[in-house]
């Protein structure tokens, strides 16, 4: 199930894929995070026979996830050898450690798109750095995929100012703010050219500080775009 992002993707994010049904009305993709999974998420893909295409995560713990290091490559490797599996997440810095190409290079030839993310809790860098992180990330993957931490307005605007400028050059970004300060740029990216957002099927569920929950930002982004 190809997934191009061209346009806004609306991604239900959620460890247990039998969550499915609840979010076709809302979402356009799931994104699975393995990393949160209870058992063998592989399996779990391996049973899927859901309608939406899937965004497959297995997030480090030293980038906000819970997948230990050892084998964690190598289950997105097995992960996109799936049907439904129309996009990956793969982490900049994963890539800058010279791990995860050989997953670059798989995912493209079966055409699965490639989200080369990268994840701030603890603040949102000077433009300069948000410009460079989004030029490295799309340099390598399909989307370039940054999420900050706001702590006021002045981050939000340096955000937004960035996904504007990169998306009007013609890349293909995905851009939010995570905490209070910053949650409505989960709304709002999407009008600057963010082309993914992130929202969890069960709100009690987020995988994000700062998520609305998936018929919220469905009906906001679709007011705003």
């Amino acid at each position: 199930m190809p997934l191009d992002f061209e346009e806004f993707t609306l991604a239900a994010a959620t460890a247990d894929l039998g969550e499915e049904p609840a979010a076709r009305e809302h979402a356009d993709c799931v994104e699975f995070r393995m990393d949160l999974a209870d058992g063998d998420p592989l399996e779990q893909l391996a049973d899927y026979d859901g309608e939406l295409p899937l965004l497959v995560t297995n997030r480090p713990e030293w980038e906000g996830g819970e997948a230990a290091d050892e084998g964690r490559i190598e289950a997105l490797e097995s992960a996109i050898e799936h049907d439904a599996v129309g996009a990956v997440d793969v982490e900049l810095a994963t890539l800058a450690e010279g791990d995860g190409h050989d997953l670059v290079e798989t995912a493209t030839r079966r055409g699965v798109s490639v989200v080369v993310s990268t994840h701030d809790f603890e603040g949102t860098p000077p433009r300069a750095e948000l410009d460079r992180l989004l030029t490295r990330a799309g340099e390598v993957g399909d989307v370039a995929k940054l999420a900050v931490t706001a702590e006021d307005r002045e981050d939000t605007l340096a955000l937004l100012a960035a996904t504007h400028a990169h998306a009007s050059d013609g890349a293909k970004v995905a851009t939010m703010a995570m905490g209070e300060a910053g949650s409505h740029t989960r709304a709002v990216a999407p009008v600057y050219g963010s082309k993914i957002g992130y929202a969890p099927v069960v709100p009690e569920r987020a995988t994000a500080p700062g998520q609305f929950d998936l018929a919220t930002l469905r009906r906001l982004v679709d007011r705003l775009v």
